[in-house]
């Protein structure tokens, strides 16, 4: 068996057979096919699903800025990755930049500290729809914030927050070509905390076990 075939037997771990998809199916890989695009429809899929997370009074304090491989944009993107993500992140032929709204910008307004859980949630929107029309993504928090959005023309009132690498999974040829320390990260076993372990019943300490 290859080592793409491998990975993708352990995607769905045991424990996580009753999510539905593509919950169920979705991880983070860390090796992408860089040389397959991303098409713009697909693209707008992604974003039509993170505009549709739900939000605190419909503020919708998400924006994000898509960048491809060979634009300048990307590069700047690139530019700004920490040691531990500048090997695997370039491997995706879409890099997406996502910021909350902190502040106040063309009359809109975020809700403080709920923009940051408004917009992790549209984030997590992406991320499935992603997975549900044959992509995978791979968030990733190890670039400098301050750079890109500087790079990107990003307004002050928005706060960025993550990056988003997104693309087809790389195959047994992409792999073989990533970093030894990339394919450990891309090979490597999926585990979670189970539901008792971070659900309480009534009380905390008191595991769910329902």
């Amino acid at each position: 068996m290859s080592v793409t075939q491998e990975t993708l037997a352990r995607a769905p771990r045991p424990g996580a057979e009753v999510l539905a998809e593509p919950m169920r199916s979705r991880w983070s890989p860390a090796v992408f096919a860089t040389d397959v695009p991303v098409g713009d429809d697909e693209i707008a899929s992604m974003l039509t699903a993170a505009a549709w997370a739900p939000s605190t009074g419909n503020t919708q304090p998400w924006a994000y800025v898509v960048t491809r491989v060979g634009t300048a944009a990307y590069d700047a993107v690139v530019g700004t990755l920490s040691n531990g993500n500048s090997g695997w992140v370039p491997t995706a032929p879409v890099l997406i930049v996502a910021a909350a709204l902190t502040g106040e910008w063309e009359g809109r307004k975020g809700m403080g500290d709920y923009a940051l859980y408004d917009l992790g949630q549209s984030v997590a929107h992406l991320t499935l729809q992603a997975q549900a029309i044959g992509l995978h993504s791979h968030q990733f928090a190890g670039f400098d914030h301050d750079a890109a959005a500087a790079a990107l023309g990003v307004p002050e009132a928005y706060r960025v927050m993550a990056g988003i690498a997104v693309g087809r999974l790389g195959g047994d040829e992409h792999v073989a070509r990533a970093a030894e320390g990339d394919v450990a990260r891309h090979t490597k076993d999926r585990t979670r905390l189970g539901a008792s372990e971070v659900g309480y019943d009534g009380a905390w300490g008191t595991p769910f076990t329902g």
